[in-house]
């Protein structure tokens, strides 16, 4: 079945950098779109970022370009989010997606926290 494990979450420091890691399983990665979504408290879940089947075009919510990047390794059936100087609205749970047959496949999520 579908596996999203995501990892690399914690608590850092605003200006901080964190790498977030999400591990696929289950499926041919590297024939899928993959995504970042994030749900900070009383919010909806949000867009991130997303990067096509080989990663040749990525796209990052405005909130956060210039400061996020979403890559990928299909070797490792692996999509990465590279977070730099992390604000204190950047705390939330954040999801990796892979959308197939019109349906959403989540991971259980890795939460941020963004405070001094």
């Amino acid at each position: 079945q579908v596996q999203l494990v995501e990892s690399g979450g914690g608590l850092v420091q605003p200006g901080g950098s964190l790498r977030l890691s999400c591990a696929a399983s289950g499926f041919t990665f590297g024939k899928y779109a993959m995504s970042w979504y994030r749900q900070a408290p009383g919010k909806e879940r949000e867009l991130v970022a997303g990067i096509t089947l080989l990663g040749s075009t990525t796209n990052v919510a405005g909130s956060v370009k210039g400061r996020f990047t979403i890559s990928r390794d299909n070797a490792k059936s692996t999509v990465y989010l590279q977070m730099n100087s992390l604000k204190p609205e950047d705390t939330a749970v954040y999801y990796c997606n892979v959308q197939m047959w019109g349906i959403d496949f989540w991971g259980q999520g890795t939460q941020v926290t963004v405070s001094s």
